[in-house]
């Protein structure tokens, strides 16, 4: 899919700059429509860890410009990387805006030959993981990314899709190699030995982190979940749905940055969500300003986890009962011949096995998180390593035991998992 060429398309590839950027976008309409005529008020604001953002300000209003590097930004151009991700970037958001209406930024402008979308400015939305630093409670969060979930996995899938719709987009976002590449091996596999880019913030960490490295089940079942990643292109995911990807405010819930999107198992993005909460749950005592201060906040965090969960199983349900007009489980063989209990159980067997898939999934997010190149800020930004250690260590030992008994961990039992961990005490989780 290729977009008309605007005037900056017509030249070659170049990283806009602040003051660039005027000139070279001044004559894109949608992007002088939203933000007014210049001049205009530009800053780059991108703390991720690939591409360029800018808040692009004027007189009628704001709107955000995104191009890709081609580059990983937190590495620098010893690690190239494809402009192809922001196409990729732009096929995911239109797929998801179709099949979650709302929950996406709306596209304003798309250059492909720029690698760079134009979207709207979402204010007062923050990222998430500032409002989770800083312990805000947001009363939607949970719906909405419970309905977000459930519906992206459900509408990207053979239980919805048209066959040759959905096979196509399998292979439109098979391109998408090099961040595929990125997964498979930061998530799956580094972690898991010295790999050269890795990093623990702390020495305190080294027995424990020698301990996962030499726990032979645990690297079996990594790769295992590996080979699911790789080989079932089940629903189109977003790929990188973590704290970082989500912006909101107490009323609304938006879900950007979908370049890692690929066609793979329903439970990755569901187990990537849930990790980056419980992490965010461990990290509050090294944010607390005195012992016990976060203590209400954490319960609500659970709280989080807990809605997700319901409201995914929920609106899952619903559309299976509601939209299931794909190649899978077809009424043909349940309500035509009054089979419907039959339909019910293939549901919950369906539930079960997305649940599962997820609790492995959650389990190796957190082992990349803290063991591998990117990490998160809800661990960064505890500056005393005192107090980071024991956050990062409970965070570990949660994610090996998720991995390990994701065939019979439940909901209930995550929980209580989670908050057995966080009373064991710094000298027995650091041992």
């Amino acid at each position: 899919m290729s977009a008309p060429q605007s005037p900056a398309a017509r030249d070659a590839y170049e990283p806009l700059t602040i003051d660039s950027l005027e000139i070279r976008l001044a004559a894109v309409a949608a992007l002088r429509q939203a933000v007014g005529p210049s001049p205009w008020r530009c800053r780059e604001v991108g703390d991720g860890n690939l591409n360029l953002v800018f808040i692009v300000e004027g007189a009628a209003g704001a709107a955000v410009v995104k191009q890709a590097l081609p580059y990983v930004r937190l590495v620098g151009d010893s690690w190239p990387l494809s402009l192809t991700r922001a196409f990729f970037e732009f096929n995911a958001l239109t797929r998801q805006a179709r099949r979650d209406p709302g929950r996406v930024p709306q596209i304003l402008h798309y250059d492909q030959d720029q690698a760079l979308i134009v979207m709207e400015y979402l204010q007062p939305h923050l990222i998430l993981r500032k409002h989770l630093i800083a312990g805000v409670v947001l009363p939607g969060l949970a719906k909405d990314m419970g309905l977000f979930c459930a519906r992206t996995l459900f509408r990207g899938s053979d239980l919805s899709m048209p066959t040759a719709e959905k096979k196509a987009d399998v292979a439109l976002f098979a391109g998408n190699t090099e961040l595929c590449d990125i997964t498979e091996n930061l998530v799956f596999t580094d972690p898991y030995f010295d790999a050269p880019m890795n990093r623990h913030t702390t020495p305190q960490l080294d027995g424990l982190v020698a301990s996962l490295r030499a726990d032979q089940s645990l690297k079996i079942e990594a790769q295992t979940l590996k080979s699911q990643f790789c080989n079932n292109a089940e629903t189109m995911l977003h790929g990188d749905l973590h704290t970082g990807s989500i912006m909101a405010t107490d009323s609304d819930t938006r879900v950007i940055d979908p370049e890692f999107a690929v066609y793979g198992p329903m439970g990755f993005d569901l187990g990537m969500l849930l990790a980056n909460f419980l992490m965010a749950y461990y990290a509050q005592d090294g944010h607390a300003e005195r012992p016990g201060a976060r203590d209400a906040y954490k319960a609500w965090i659970l709280e989080v986890v807990s809605e997700i969960c319901d409201v995914f199983e929920a609106e899952f349900s619903a559309l299976w009962r509601a939209e299931r007009d794909g190649i899978l489980y077809p009424d043909a063989l349940y309500a035509d011949q009054g089979h419907e209990m039959a339909s019910e159980r293939a549901l919950r067997q369906t539930i079960e096995r997305v649940w599962r898939d997820a609790m492995g999934f959650l389990g190796v997010e957190i082992h990349r998180r803290i063991l591998g190149l990117a990490h998160i800020e809800e661990y960064e930004s505890i500056e005393d390593p005192d107090r980071r250690a024991p956050c990062e260590a409970r965070g570990l030992e949660l994610g090996r035991a998720a991995v390990l008994n994701r065939r019979t961990l439940s909901l209930s039992g995550l929980l209580a998992l989670t908050r057995r961990l966080d009373d064991v005490p710094t000298e027995r989780i650091l041992k």
